[in-house]
């Protein structure tokens, strides 16, 4: 099997190392920015200052003062915890024992320091993986999964996954912490969802035990809602 797993809110927890940079940054204001962060969005334009006053213009500005702060941080992607202890761990037991094909994918932005590809290498080592295979590319996670032929693909963004599912054969898997309607929704379309990394991994050791069994594949696909 050849799986991609994209990394912020999959296996590091970007989430809370935003909110400990906002909360520096602006420790009298209620955290607004942080509940869902894409470490893998490079922070974008501010909004026209036509929108209502104090709104979502002054929400942009101070998001992107956030990343500024990031970017200016010298290997700010070795900093990042995981989201479940011992899950990168997990993920190279797994792919020696089943012979797996694994690769990291990210769309993390620069930061000083180390360059993304080697800080994210460092991590994965940190967390237990040894020669990661880490691609950092700046367009279509679906154009990515299918130049790798990747035969499972694990994100936290819906978008990604749909966009997987469109331009490669790679089924996938949406990591959707909390009740999530986009994600749901999602599901219908041939998404399968796990609340946290440990399931999908779970999932995914359960299809590695089925592959020499097509009735017990198909059966375990149709649980999970892969057409």
């Amino acid at each position: 099997m050849r799986i991609g797993f994209d990394m912020d809110g999959v296996l590091a927890d970007f989430a809370s190392a935003f909110c400990a940079v906002e909360q520096r940054l602006f420790p009298d204001a209620p955290v607004s920015l942080s509940d869902q962060p894409e470490g893998d969005s490079a922070p974008g334009p501010a909004p026209s200052k036509s929108t209502a006053a104090g709104d979502p213009y002054e929400m942009r500005q101070r998001h992107d003062k956030i990343w500024e702060q990031i970017c200016a941080t010298p290997n700010f992607w070795l900093s990042l915890p995981p989201t479940e202890p011992g899950s990168v761990r997990r993920v190279h037991e797994l792919m020696m024992r089943y012979r797996w094909e694994v690769f990291f994918i990210t769309q993390r932005p620069e930061t000083d320091g180390d360059t993304v590809q080697r800080q994210t290498q460092r991590w994965l080592v940190e967390q237990g993986f040894d020669l990661p295979s880490v691609l950092v590319i700046a367009g279509s996670r679906g154009a990515a999964a299918a130049a790798l032929r990747l035969d499972y693909h694990v994100d936290d963004n819906v978008q990604n996954c749909l966009d997987v599912m469109v331009a490669a054969a790679a089924k996938v898997v949406l990591i959707s912490g909390r009740s999530d309607p986009a994600g749901v929704a999602s599901r219908k379309l041939g998404v399968a969802i796990t609340p946290t990394i440990g399931e999908c991994l779970d999932l995914l050791e359960k299809v590695s035990d089925a592959r020499n069994n097509p009735t017990l594949l198909n059966r375990l696909a149709g649980l999970v809602g892969w057409k």
